[in-house]
């Protein structure tokens, strides 16, 4: 089946897979009525592809994919007064934890937020990111993270489509619920989100929280050209659930991973015969070949994992019933409230490693240091249960100096230094995790930063 008709089905069939999405989540689902199908209202080829979340009731993750108007509702900017304008587009740090250049850059911003309830929108974005780093991997590696906050005021408080579909904000972002005729869809105004975001002075991630307690999100997955960012999760700031809705949709975005569900009893979705799929937690391989192959997450085969049993090849994924194997049972790539599986931790290291890095300079590096002079560097520490902490080591002129073993900084005069040479002093910070067995990912988590140093 080629891509452009699986789109098809997909935004076809995405409210009929309710009551099969729930079954397929297990023992933790509940079924409920199925409604009718809802196509797109979208022309084919037009609009950005989005996640639908799983119903409210369920633990599905997601449920499926449709079209979306970029522009959303495409109504006119909100009318301000002029000491709301002078409130609008302040940033602000929520989290500091080093430069842009070297840390992975979070773009919060809230939408349906009057300018009197601006510190209640950083609350929320505080509240929301403690939400995400109680969840692993963020909660070893929330450290590898700068948090933005932008000011978006809106005229009126809270969003469209809350809590009737008749009900019309005029807010920042354009925010509503119902978005092509699904309630929990949660979609936004693309171009004003940009936007905001471009305010910030960078953007890896960006997530929209919505005023309103009612329950939604969608998935941006589509990286952004302009801007730098890899997706945009969208969520309501005051549902327990929207939470998890943003961290599935960040495996998608960071981690590059698919979903794990499936949709039983619905045609086109029977059983994959396409090729071996691009991601990392899918696959056409049982566990046996995978294993003789050495292919996709075979180093993980039989380890017990984190969301529940062990590591295997489970028959169902990537939306097909058959054909296509997931490494475990119910990660958060399938179901709500689970964590992520260990290739899927794996994958998400891998991305938080794509933006940030482990060793970042405090002391320039393009000029030559001398005795005065100290080299300094920033380390982000970890934040696991274990205690293990990012390996750092010294070198001069490539020989390692094993008594500055996990330090930060060292003065060029405790080089001992004896000639008039010009000498090169690096610094490595390698994160040995036992989270990451593939030695391609490895190499990933390694940074070194150089001096050149004299007397």
């Amino acid at each position: 089946m080629d891509a452009s008709l699986r789109l098809t089905l997909r935004a076809a069939l995405a409210a009929a897979c309710t009551t099969a999405l729930l079954l397929a989540a297990g023992p933790l689902g509940t079924a409920a009525a199925a409604p009718p199908p809802i196509p797109s209202t979208v022309k084919a080829g037009t609009g950005t592809e989005v996640e639908i979340p799983g119903p409210e009731d369920g633990t599905a993750a997601g449920s499926g994919h449709v079209r979306v108007p970029a522009a959303g509702q495409a109504k006119k900017a909100p009318q301000l007064s002029e000491a709301e304008r002078a409130a609008d587009g302040e940033v602000a740090k929520l989290v500091d934890n080093g430069s842009t250049a070297d840390r992975l850059d979070i773009v919060v911003i809230g939408d349906g937020y009057t300018a009197a309830e601006q510190d209640r929108f950083h609350a929320d974005a505080r509240a929301k990111w403690a939400e995400i780093t109680a969840v692993e991997p963020y909660s070893t590696y929330r450290n590898l993270f700068n948090v933005w906050t932008v000011d978006a005021v809106s005229h009126d408080s809270g969003v469209t489509g809350d809590p009737t579909p008749a009900t019309v904000r005029d807010t920042a972002l354009g925010s509503y619920f119902w978005c092509e005729d699904i309630e929990r869809l949660l979609c936004i105004d693309q171009p004003k989100v940009d936007a905001y975001v471009a305010k910030a002075p960078a953007a890896d991630l960006v997530l929209v929280l919505s005023n309103s307690a009612k329950y939604g999100g969608a998935g941006y997955n589509e990286p952004s050209a302009a801007l730098g960012y890899e997706g945009i999760s969208t969520a309501s700031a005051g549902n327990a659930k929207s939470g998890q809705v943003a961290i599935h949709e960040t495996g998608h975005s960071l981690g590059k991973l698919a979903d794990e569900y499936f949709y039983p009893d619905t045609p086109g979705y029977e059983k994959y015969e396409g090729p071996e799929p691009a991601d990392s937690n899918t696959s056409t391989l049982p566990a046996d070949r995978m294993a003789a192959e050495r292919a996709k997450w075979y180093r993980w085969l039989g380890a017990a994992s984190p969301d529940g049993g062990t590591v295997g090849a489970y028959e169902g994924g990537g939306y097909y019933v058959k054909g296509l194997y997931r490494p475990t049972d119910s990660s958060i790539m399938r179901v709500l409230g689970k964590p992520f599986n260990l290739p899927g931790t794996e994958a998400m290291i891998a991305g938080f490693y794509q933006h940030a890095k482990p060793a970042a300079p405090l002391t320039p590096t393009g000029r030559t240091l001398r005795l005065r002079n100290t080299a300094k560097v920033s380390v982000p520490r970890l934040a696991g249960a274990d205690g293990r902490q990012v390996d750092v080591r010294w070198y001069l002129d490539g020989r390692e100096l094993k008594r500055f073993a996990g330090r930060t900084e060292v003065a060029v005069a405790e080089l001992w230094l004896f000639d008039l040479r010009t000498h090169k002093l690096s610094v490595t910070a390698e994160d040995r995790t036992p989270s990451v067995r593939d030695p391609k990912i490895a190499r990933t988590l390694k940074s070194t930063v150089d001096w050149s140093v004299r007397l």
